[in-house]
Formats: structure tokens, C-alpha cells, sequence
């Protein structure tokens, strides 16, 4: 098979450097004109414990990975007893030919294996016995061999990736792997790759916590702050990266709630400001999300998900925070969430994010999880002019109105003119009990209600915003003569749009709605996708099917079926198409 459709699998103990060789490998076919899909799989655990990485690599765009693989790149013996069960008809495994522990059965159960003496290689021809991490590169190596893949695009790879005397190292690692392969084995491998022409826009291969960044910065956002935690600590490394060449100011303060009260003051000073956080973080960073409401704070929290509750599953993937992040902190007051699906909508969403907290005064939410923001996808550069930025009613350097400024001014909109606390001819009071419109506290039962309403009227003038402005709060995928409509959110769209393939293919379509802004839920556009299809069927990484609960208070309809997994891994397009087939 030339391109088409191709996936593998490269795996080992943690430590070994599992996902930056699948990474490099999976880009270089991307070098090459092809589409990609990349995620890993790790424990928690510094070193130890099974990780590995898998992409799907095809001619024609891909938006998941596969229930199956083409290619096993095993960097100990584990890799193969785990993962052979994955092998596609006429798959092959690349394993070290001194590390394989095979019981008869398996030895003779016709398993396409392609041993390279990995280990042996590095301490003996590289001079590098405590350095065993190169055998990746052998690994590599081989594997562009057995695909007859182009060397010359991993070894630029390498190159632009590793100082020059480790770059050269490697390269050469991955020759030595690449020319045993060619020595030792016939071209026998069906699952062939190739270079494709070249696309008419370049493509970029990144993540969904790289492209939340690219949107931050394209907003202009002056201060990250985050305290490490799975899922979101690759957006802080990757904001640390770009510190400097931005102007911004990165923290990684002592914990959550540090985090949170540094983003409030941050934007109470005038900056744009964000933080990031999973689940169990959050939980911390409630009362601080009551205080940006009460004090009209605008700032933006990414919420990666994975398994609860409390530390559950640290390094996997679900959607189970839905509700949580709606109704956080005490009290009532406006937010916004919205849930990317995909690289593109992280970036553009998040930059919309900076505008919607800014010209509302109020925190935004972006929800995602660990599978979205840590799967690597390749995809065409995101169009920078896209992006416009809208600061809202802010007031600059000086404050020139003869009344006396009120930082909480009741206004139609319920947004008050807001001044730092350096403007000229301004006093600005940021209080966090009830307040008048002057930031003096306030127990008056009429002000109370004055104020609660005043904020609360935001998000009506927010929803209006979004239907003049036609943003895509519902995203709609149609299929001709559909037998049904999944409806779902956030990460779940690539698998989705993968089973409606397959499904097509077998002459069974469907429709998809993506609800993609959850709160204020856009009840129109959900009200007229349900009144329109024969059957609604849910799909979720939770147990409760989180939506449809949504769906119920705001459109007062249940969903005809529910398509749920909640075991911290993401829906596998075979077994989600199957799974749909029984509802129809």
C-alpha cells in the first residue's frame, strides 16, 4: 500500500523517549506531504511503567488515530506482548534483536518481525553505553527503511531538532538502523510510505496546548501564570519558551490558588491574563473564580480534563468536568465556556477568549482535555488576520469624564468603563464583598439587587453578540439523508468525524452537531438540530452524558441514545462506528 492509510505504534518504559521519537517520525511524514495524527499513552510515572506513542499517517486528511496499527516500533520486549494483538493483516514489528521473549505459540503465530540488534548498536558501533536512550534513533532508522520512507527527511529532522554533536549522533544512529534494515530483510513489507506533493500551504504539526499558546500570544497575553499539572504543563513549558521574544511575564507560583489570585491581579492591572489548571486545580481555584466574577476581572482559564475524582487518572483523558465548570465557585455571576475540538478551534477560540473576558469583564473558560491538548496533529498555519483584538470599554492613561468615576457603573450591558489603578483622574476600587458602583461595600438589600442584576445581564447581551456576529456556537456537519445526528463537544469530534466516514462508506450516514460554546448554551441552535433529526444519539467521555443533562434543562428534550466511555481513553472510530450502527 503506497500512503493511503498507515499507522504505528512505537513503544517502551517510560523515560526512554517514546514520545519525542514518535514525534519525529510522525512529523518527517508530514515533511513529506502527508497528513497526520499523533497521541501518546503514559502512566504516571517518571521512569517505568509502559508509554507509548501512536499515529495514523494517510494522503487524505485525518482527524484521529485508528483501533489498529500497520507498524510496531518496540523498544523492549513488553512493547510486543502488549501491542500485538493491534497489528493490521501483514503488520510488522521492529524490535532489538536481544531483547525478544516470545513463547512458541507467538513465535509461530506468523508475526512479520524485523529484530535489529538496537541495544548492540549503541554501546558497541556508537561508543555510547550510557546513552542506551539513542536506540530510538536506531529504531527510526529501521522503521524508514521498512517503509522505503525517504532518510534525508529524518535527518533533517534530527538535525534541526538536537545541538550538532547530538544531532550528529543520532543521525548517524539512524543510518546504521536504516541500512540494516536494507542489508538484512527483503523490501517485503506491504504497508509502503511515500512522499506526496507538496500542499499549497505549509503545514504545521503541533498540539492543542501549542496552539491555546499561539492563540494567547496572537491576543496578546503579557501574563501566564500555571502551576504544573497533566494535561495543561506543556502550554506552560511552551510559554516559558516564548517569554522573552514576547514581552510576556511567566510564574509558576507555589499551587492553584496562587495562580488564580495572580491572574486577577494581573488583569486588574490592565494586562491580559491567563491560567491554566486540570480538574483537581480547579476545585482550588473556584473562590478565586468567584472573586474575578464579583470584582468583574477579566481573565482565561483552560481547564484540561482528565479522570476524577481527586487525582484519579493524572495522565489520561475524559470530559467529565462539564457541569463542574459551569456552576463553580459560590454564588451567581456570568462566564463563558467554550470547548475546542481540534488544534484550530484551540487557537482561535482562545484568542476569541481574550476578547470575550475583556469586552464582558468576566472570566471565559476554555475546557478541554488531555487528549486534545497533547495529540499532535498536522494542519495548515493559522491565518493571523483572523484574529482582531477587542480590548472593550477600557480607559487609557487618563479619565476625562467631569462625573466621578465608578470602576461598577450600572450600565445597559451590565459592562462598566474600566480603568487600572494608574489612570489619571480616576480612584478605581476593585472589592470582592458587595459593592455600590463606586466599589464601596455595600449590605443594601436594593443595591444587592441592582448589582447581581447589572452582571448577570451580561450574558444576555453576550448571546446577542454571538448571533449578530454569527459565531459558530453549534458547528453542523451534514450528512445527505441521515439516519440520525450524533450531538457531542470538545475532543470527541475527531473520532466522530472519522465513524461518519466509515459509516458512509458502508452507505449508513449521520449527522454531527458539535456544541461548541457550552455556557450560555446556544438553546436555538441545539432546539432546531433536535427538531430537525430523526434520532439524537449522545456521545461523551463521561458517565453521565453531561450534555444531555444541558440539553434537557435548556431545550426540555432527552436524547434518544447515549454513546458513552469513561475509562480514560479516547472513543477508537471502528468501535464508535459500531456502536452507532446499534442505535440506528
Amino acid at each position: 500500500m503506497k500512503n493511503g492509510d498507515f499507522s504505528f505504534l512505537i513503544g517502551g518504559e517510560a523515560g526512554a523517549g517514546i514520545a519525542r521519537a514518535g514525534f519525529l517520525f510522525a512529523k518527517a511524514c508530514m515533511r513529506g506531504g502527508l497528513h497526520v495524527f499523533g497521541t501518546n499513552d503514559y502512566q504516571s510515572l517518571i521512569r517505568g511503567g509502559h508509554n507509548f506513542y501512536v499515529a495514523r499517517v494517510s494522503d487524505h486528511e485525518v482527524f484521529s488515530q485508528m483501533d489498529f496499527v500497520h507498524l510496531i516500533i518496540a523498544l523492549n520486549s513488553e512493547t510486543v506482548v502488549l501491542h500485538k494483538n493491534k497489528l493490521a493483516p501483514n503488520g510488522g514489528i521492529i524490535c532489538d534483536k536481544d531483547d525478544l521473549s516470545l513463547t512458541p505459540e507467538e513465535s509461530s503465530s506468523g508475526l512479520k518481525l524485523y529484530p535489529v540488534p538496537m541495544r548492540k548498536i549503541v554501546i558497541e558501533e556508537l561508543k555510547e553505553p550510557h546513552n542506551l536512550i539513542i536506540m530510538n534513533s536506531v529504531a527510526l532508522g529501521a522503521a524508514t527503511a521498512v517503509t522505503d520512507y525517504d532518510l534525508n527527511l529524518l535527518t533533517e529532522l534530527l538535525k534541526e531538532t538536537f545541538k550538532p554533536e547530538i544531532a550528529e549522533t543520532n543521525i548517524k544512529a539512524a543510518k546504521i538502523g536504516y541500512n540494516y534494515i536494507k542489508e538484512h530483510f527483503e523490501a517485503d513489507f506491504e504497508h509502503k510510505l511515500g512522499k506526496t506533493a507538496q500542499p499549497r500551504k505549509p503545514r504545521i504539526f503541533l498540539n492543542g496546548n501549542e496552539a491555546v499558546g499561539l492563540g494567547a500570544l496572537r491576543a496578546g497575553c503579557k501574563f501566564y501564570v500555571s502551576y504544573p499539572m497533566t494535561p495543561t504543563t506543556g502550554l506552560l513549558h511552551f510559554m516559558a519558551s516564548n517569554e522573552r521574544d514576547f514581552n510576556m511575564v511567566i510564574v509558576q507560583p507555589e499551587g492553584e490558588i496562587a495562580a488564580i489570585n495572580m491572574a486577577i491581579g494581573a488583569a486588574y492591572a490592565g494586562v491580559r491574563a491567563m491560567t491554566t489548571t486540570s480538574g483537581g486545580g480547579f476545585c482550588l481555584m473556584s473562590e478565586g473564580l468567584g472573586m474575578s466574577g464579583m470584582t468583574e476581572t477579566p481573565i482565561v482559564i483552560m481547564v484540561g480534563q482528565r479522570p476524577g475524582p481527586s487525582t484519579g487518572l493524572p495522565t489520561y483523558t475524559a470530559q467529565g468536568d462539564l457541569r463542574f465548570v459551569i456552576h463553580a465557585s459560590q454564588g451567581e455571576f456570568p462566564r463563558i465556556v467554550v470547548a475546542p475540538g481540534d488544534v484550530e478551534e484551540c487557537f482561535y477560540e482562545t484568542a476569541r477568549a481574550f476578547n470575550w473576558a475583556e469586552k464582558y469583564q468576566l472570566p471565559v473558560i476554555l475546557l478541554a482535555d488531555k487528549y486534545v491538548l497533547e495529540s499532535e496533529v498536522s494542519t495548515e498555519s493559522f491565518d493571523m488576520d483572523k484574529v482582531k483584538i477587542e480590548r472593550g470599554l477600557l480607559i487609557r492613561d487618563r479619565y476625562t469624564e467631569s462625573r466621578v468615576y465608578g470602576r461598577y457603573e450600572v450600565t445597559e450591558t451590565g459592562v462598566s468603563p474600566r480603568a487600572g489603578p494608574s489612570t489619571v483622574g480616576a480612584v478605581v476600587r476593585a472589592n470582592s464583598d458587595e459593592h455600590d458602583e463606586f466599589g464601596l461595600v455595600t449590605e443594601d438589600p436594593a443595591v444587592t439587587a441592582t448589582m447581581c442584576e447589572k452582571r448577570m445581564r451580561k450574558l444576555y447581551y453576550v448571546k446577542r453578540e454571538m448571533e449578530e456576529r454569527n459565531i459558530e456556537t453549534v458547528k453542523f456537519y451534514s450528512s445527505k439523508d441521515a439516519e440520525a445526528t450524533i450531538i457531542s463537544w470538545g475532543s470527541t469530534k475527531g473520532p466522530i468525524r472519522e465513524a461518519m466516514k466509515l459509516l458512509s462508506a458502508e452507505g449508513r450516514n449521520v449527522n454531527f452537531s458539535q456544541v461548541v460554546y457550552l455556557h450560555p448554551f446556544p438553546k436555538a441552535k441545539v432546539e432546531e438540530t433536535i427538531s430537525k433529526a430523526r434520532k439524537i444519539v449522545a456521545v461523551e467521555n463521561n458517565n453521565t452524558s453531561q450534555l444531555s443533562s444541558l440539553i434537557r434543562d435548556h431545550v426540555l428534550r432527552n436524547v434518544d441514545h447515549k454513546i458513552l466511555k469513561y475509562d480514560g481513553r479516547p472513543f477508537n472510530p471502528i468501535m464508535l462506528a459500531e456502536k452507532i450502527k446499534e442505535v440506528l
